[in-house]
């Protein structure tokens, strides 16, 4: 079974702009505590703040948001 996990690379465009978390949370209309937990993928953001952050940096969304695969063997394929 496979599980799909947003990842982000907010923290390499914000050091890239010199911006902090509360700058980047004033110009997305969001808390620092938001922008920290998308950051660290603690919480999924909306497609409407994903966009709005990704328009930030003037990069694609793709450039800030990609999906990635972790794989996971259940126990039936493991033999056990």
């Amino acid at each position: 079974m496979s599980k799909n996990i947003l990842k982000n690379t907010i923290k390499v465009h914000r050091a890239k702009n010199n911006l902090t978390q509360e700058q980047l949370s004033l110009l997305v209309g969001v808390t620092r505590t938001t922008i920290n937990l998308v950051e660290r993928g603690r919480w999924v953001p909306s497609t409407v703040l994903a966009l709005k952050i990704a328009r930030v940096f003037d990069v694609p969304f793709e450039e800030v948001f990609y999906l990635d695969t972790e794989n996971h063997m259940d126990k039936e394929t493991k033999g056990g």
